[in-house]
């Protein structure tokens, strides 16, 4: 999956279960299709897309046996209410090509608690690299100064 998490507020991601061999443009397609008009035309997926307020409709998904198991990414830079009403929306696709499917949200993430992290972690070997230069810098200095002063002490004693 080609998902920014540093493009979007949220990830929502949920997992897929179909009786039968689906694809991902069949998954794609009954999101689309069954979300649409559901929620009236401010949470219209396609016009979300279009506006940027909401990403590709990503998804993984492998078959074994006969039955089809995967997962669907969505970023969405809605907030935290409207994303929340959109991931609800998902669990109510019923159908992915001509199989029975159900579809379960198993996280909403906020990317912006991941930026964060990054931010921690990169300011804090930022400051540890500052300290590092400050107390080299520092004892630098001094140790300069003591060698021009034994210096001068030498040469004034020479000279009497």
């Amino acid at each position: 999956m080609n998902i920014d998490p540093t493009s979007s507020k949220y990830l929502i991601r949920a997992s897929i279960r179909a009786n039968g061999v689906v694809n991902k443009s069949d998954v794609v397609g009954a999101v689309f299709g069954q979300t649409e008009g559901l929620l009236g035309d401010e949470l219209d997926l396609r016009d979300l897309q279009k506006s940027g307020r909401m990403g590709r409709v990503e998804v993984e998904i492998a078959s074994d046996k006969g039955k089809s198991v995967g997962e669907i990414v969505i970023s969405s830079s809605m907030d935290q209410v409207e994303t929340s009403v959109f991931a609800a929306a998902l669990e109510t696709v019923e159908r992915v090509g001509p199989c029975k499917a159900t579809v379960k949200i198993t996280t909403l993430e906020d990317s912006r608690s991941s930026k964060r992290e990054i931010i921690i972690d990169r300011a804090r070997t930022l400051l540890i690299n500052l300290i590092k230069d400050s107390r080299g810098a520092g004892s630098t200095i001094t140790d300069t100064v003591r060698q021009v002063l034994q210096t001068e002490e030498i040469v004034r004693f020479k000279g009497k």
